[in-house]
């Protein structure tokens, strides 16, 4: 059998993020920062410069904020094959709002009628998609719109066909739909999986799980039959469950700048790990990652091979 011409391929949404300087009001700034960004994205830009071999698939304008991102995942070293370019359409927006407490960040869309919200099934070279050793998806994509539903149901049902290991992020986004509708439309979606990321948050309000995190995470591998549950805990660090063993990582002392993603970054991470036959150390490097995630502007984290190696070293691994 061929080695696949990817290690890793996504689908999904790539936004342009416009965020205010910290301290200030989107009602009343004259200046805002800009950057690409995108779940899928920001994991195929972050294993790219981890030296893997990435595929982003989602459709773009054809005008300069479409060239914008399109170049984001270039010069990431993301292949560009995925790219379906629209002569109609646009590109998703959001506006961030940094705020420490009592407000915390505030976040505003503006994606309705983007390119991404009108993907449809017919559009996705499946061949390509496909010719992978991982394919990544999350639970934003889905609840687009109806065709994306389709698209993701479409993919997770092709790639078990052809023998595709999957990853899933749950990453709930209650701007988008209900508990109710994405417990409903993520529960399938996450069978089998190989790896399943979940916030325990998203497990509480979606899956209603609850105890200690140990029994949540024990409780999501129930639920989904996924090989490898990551229980994300924000600040307490990170669980990986496989059914035997419960291993733990904390989370890496940073200086927080942006905190926006550092899912990504820690997904990220794991699998880069999991590629190398090492989830255990994917979690290592899913932490790292997720700390220069915070203590970077933008949400694609700019690394290397090397850097991520030496500051993963940092850290130490419980088991129990």
């Amino acid at each position: 059998m061929s080695k696949p011409r990817f290690d890793v391929t996504t689908i999904g949404e790539m936004l342009l993020r416009l965020s205010v300087p910290s301290g200030e009001r989107l009602e009343a700034t004259n200046h805002l920062d800009m950057h690409p960004a995108g779940a899928e994205a920001n994991v195929a830009t972050l294993l790219a410069r981890l030296e893997r071999r990435t595929c982003w698939f989602g459709a773009l304008p054809e005008n300069p904020l479409g060239r914008l991102a399109a170049n984001a995942l270039r010069d990431a070293g993301v292949d560009s094959a995925g790219i379906i370019q629209r002569t109609h359409g646009r590109l998703g927006t959001y506006y961030v709002e940094f705020g420490e407490a009592p407000r915390g960040i505030q976040v505003t869309y503006d994606r309705a009628h983007s390119c991404a919200a009108e993907l449809d099934v017919n559009e996705i070279d499946w061949d390509s998609l496909l010719d992978t050793r991982l394919l990544h998806l999350t639970g934003i994509t889905p609840a687009l719109s109806p065709s994306c539903a389709e698209v993701v149901t479409s993919a997770v049902q092709k790639a078990k066909d052809r023998g595709v290991q999957l990853s899933f992020d749950i990453n709930y986004r209650q701007k988008l739909w209900s508990e109710e509708k994405a417990a409903q439309a993520l529960a399938p979606l996450i069978q089998n999986v190989e790896i399943l990321f979940c916030s325990q948050t998203d497990a509480i309000r979606l899956f209603h799980c609850s105890g200690p995190s140990e029994e949540i995470a024990q409780r999501m591998l129930e639920l989904s039959h996924a090989h490898h549950v990551i229980l994300t805990r924000a600040e307490k660090g990170v669980l990986l469950w496989d059914g035997q063993k419960l291993t733990h990582e904390g989370a890496r002392p940073t200086q927080i700048i942006d905190r926006l993603g550092a899912g990504d970054a820690l997904a990220s991470g794991v699998i880069h790990g999991w590629l190398d036959g090492d989830i255990t150390s994917g979690l290592r490097y899913g932490i790292t990652l997720a700390a220069m995630a915070l203590s970077q502007r933008g949400d694609m984290v700019i690394t290397n091979k090397a850097e991520l190696l030496a500051l993963s070293q940092q850290s130490s691994i419980l088991t129990r």
